[in-house]
């Protein structure tokens, strides 16, 4: 099987490190703008050789993991040099925006719109993980628009990665991640920046972060060039919760400004409940 990877970092390259673990004849191709990850990417076994676009036609699938805003330019590119057997699936955080994209080319039914909602806050070839996806949930929208025989060959691989397949339109998919991934990554970039702020005059303060400063943080790690075009993809989803969660945050100062403690435990007890929640859904 011959397996083209269009940007060999994190997603792509854990994807590549677990298809040879599964499939010991499979070939990896790389494509990146990037020369020096293509050659890191290349040194630690990530991929066996490099290509190009052009030549996407012996294929049997091609990964597209590139920023949502590449994503959305080379697609329709990706489509037009394909053969009419290889199945083409993206892994971008939107997915509205990439299907309407190529809503209309000739070749849509070798697409396939996906989300693996894996991942870590590092990136390049360097980050990839073997069995980054295992246990974790792919959204998959608009499988009814790809050719049946194609579904099947691109969700033998996701099997093989361990994943959880769940269905869903790409509207309601770019309005439910706005929440629980986008708002997640705000809140942890302008945590950081309010800390980098405040140690400006007072140095000390990151001698007494601990543990759990770390883990709020940890995703404002991430990559800028990745996450800006996924914000402003996303914008008027990620603006409403902005909204909502900027609210959340005024009424809780304004119960500590009221010395309403009362309240104030309240409120922390309710949420609580999304521990139960959350191992509800890891079962």
């Amino acid at each position: 099987m011959k397996i083209y990877i269009i940007g060999v970092g994190l997603i792509g390259g854990s994807m590549a490190l677990d298809i040879q673990s599964h499939d010991a004849e499979a070939e990896i191709f790389g494509i990146d703008a990037n020369e020096a990850h293509l050659q890191e990417a290349q040194q630690l076994g990530i991929i066996h050789q490099t290509a190009a676009v052009k030549d996407l036609q012996q294929a049997d699938i091609v990964i597209l993991s590139v920023p949502v805003d590449v994503a959305m330019l080379l697609l329709p590119e990706v489509l037009g040099n394909i053969g009419k057997d290889t199945v083409v699936f993206d892994v971008g955080s939107t997915k509205l925006p990439i299907c309407e994209a190529v809503a209309n080319h000739p070749n849509r039914a070798n697409f396939m719109a996906t989300h693996p909602i894996a991942g870590t806050e590092f990136s390049g070839p360097s980050a990839a993980i073997k069995g980054l996806f295992e246990g974790k949930t792919n959204i998959i929208c608009e499988v009814e628009k790809t050719t049946f025989k194609l579904q099947e060959k691109a969700l033998d691989l996701f099997q093989k990665m361990g994943m959880r397949i769940r269905y869903m339109n790409p509207k309601s998919h770019d309005k439910h991640i706005a929440y629980v991934s986008h708002l997640s990554h705000i809140s942890s970039f302008m945590l950081g920046k309010t800390v980098i702020e405040k140690e400006k005059h007072e140095r000390d303060i990151f001698d007494m972060a601990g543990s759990g400063f770390e883990s709020t943080v940890r995703l404002a790690k991430s990559s800028p060039a990745m996450w800006t075009p996924i914000f402003k993809q996303n914008k008027n989803q990620v603006v409403k919760t902005l909204e909502e969660y900027i609210a959340n945050l005024s009424k809780f100062k304004e119960l500590l400004e009221n010395d309403d403690f009362e309240s104030v435990f309240n409120e922390m007890q309710e949420v609580n409940k999304i521990k139960e929640i959350l191992q509800g859904i890891k079962k």
